[in-house]
């Protein structure tokens, strides 16, 4: 394979690359726990936490925060599963990436 070639390869797998993280940061992913239920993008930025007050004791607060930790977890654990099976595709072999 020549030089040339290898370059115009290496271009397209950077746009495939780049079109596949844009659409991963545009996705959303929804964590829950018992009573919370919280939304990210592909980014990891929270966008929304809902609350089910009305299973919750006031005295629950520590338990709260608990719980929205958990979400939130759950949530950034889809995103880095859909990263790692969406770009994959391009890493292999190349641990680390992402």
């Amino acid at each position: 394979m020549n030089m040339q070639a290898m370059m115009k390869q290496a271009q397209k797998l950077q746009k495939d690359m780049m079109e596949t993280q844009k659409k991963i940061d545009a996705m959303t992913f929804e964590g829950k726990s018992s009573l919370v239920t919280v939304v990210l993008n592909g980014k990891k930025e929270l966008l929304s936490v809902n609350i089910d007050a009305e299973s919750l004791d006031k005295e629950d607060i520590e338990m709260l925060q608990d719980m929205i930790m958990v979400a939130i977890n759950d949530a950034m654990k889809q995103v880095d599963k859909v990263v790692e099976e969406k770009m994959g595709a391009y890493t292999k072999g190349m641990p680390g990436l992402f």
